[in-house]
């Protein structure tokens, strides 16, 4: 009975200690919608398709943390043992959205042969650097543990994100295998290597001359660039990118500044022979990914990167 008495306990204390946590709901799909649509009146947003090919699991645990659980929302295509895995992480400055904004994009992916991962993680007011990078790895992990469930092709794994989503997955996956970007006290027999990185309009380098970072990343940061400067520089997928770094694709919009870093990086990787594309969208704002006719057009632009370098 004491036992039991505890469990109820522990789960309390869980749960109080997540409905407590303040969250930042300033970047959703609506909100950005509002914002564009002055501009660009032919927006619509993409409805979420059901396709009885695509098995959906909502609110998995991945990590069962001392004070709050993790959580991710799998989609895959269930006619294939052996499907390429897309971890998705979401933007918002580090600081707000949701996993349920890589909804629509996971659903149209796994129903092209996918099994997506649309990843929680923790934010900024929540957690600083390094702790959300160290979510995502410990996801791939999971994922991997579990690659037989969810139909995962365990040597097929992209990490892609959206705005500061990608430029965590860059990071994430110029660091591969990389100690220093571990959560050591995660157990797992699975690496969090990944084998393709889909970054749509995310930083390369946060102090760059293209780049304009201000208060956002520096509070995710720890600081701004004169108080932490190792964090601004280890951050920085640039200053990890090296020969073996895998392929990458950048989805990017008209917006220079929101893939600063992205053209050194290039040069590094065509020096090493490392595949890469580069797809801007003409006339598109930020946050493009949300709205046809950029979604279409995001999806097309990631499944032909994906066919190129998995056939």
């Amino acid at each position: 009975m004491r036992k039991v008495f505890f469990s109820i306990v522990l789960i309390s204390n869980i749960v109080f200690a997540q409905s407590n946590l303040h969250i930042d709901t300033s970047y959703t799909i609506k909100s950005t919608y509002n914002k564009l649509i002055k501009k660009y009146p032919f927006i619509t947003i993409p409805q979420e398709k059901h396709n009885g090919d695509v098995a959906e699991i909502k609110d998995l645990i991945y990590q069962q943390r001392k004070d709050r659980a993790l959580h991710l929302d799998a989609f895959y295509y269930k006619k294939k043992k052996l499907n390429p895995a897309i971890i998705m992480i979401h933007g918002g400055g580090w600081r707000s959205g949701n996993k349920s904004q890589m909804h629509a994009l996971a659903k149209e992916f796994a129903a092209k042969g996918y099994s997506c991962f649309a990843i929680e993680y923790r934010l900024s007011l929540e957690a600083k650097y390094p702790e959300g990078v160290y979510d995502v790895k410990n996801a791939i992990k999971f994922v991997k543990d579990n690659a037989r469930k969810f139909n995962v092709d365990t040597n097929k794994i992209v990490v892609l994100g959206c705005s500061s989503g990608g430029q965590m997955a860059t990071l994430i996956g110029t660091t591969n295998e990389n100690q220093g970007f571990e959560e050591a006290s995660f157990k797992s027999k699975s690496t969090s290597k990944v084998n393709a990185i889909i970054d749509i309009d995310g930083v390369l380098a946060f102090k760059h001359p293209e780049s304009s970072e201000g208060e956002m990343a520096s509070f995710w940061l720890g600081g701004s660039y004169t108080e932490k400067p190792e964090n601004w520089k280890n951050a920085s997928a640039l200053s990890h990118t090296d020969k073996n770094t895998p392929p990458v694709l950048f989805i990017n919009s008209s917006i220079d500044r929101f893939h600063a870093g992205r053209d050194d990086m290039i040069t590094i990787l065509s020096e090493n022979k490392i595949y890469n594309e580069i797809k801007t969208i003409p006339d598109s704002p930020h946050s493009f990914w949300f709205f046809e006719p950029w979604f279409t057009e995001t999806v097309k632009y990631t499944t032909q990167f994906l066919d190129t370098i998995f056939k």
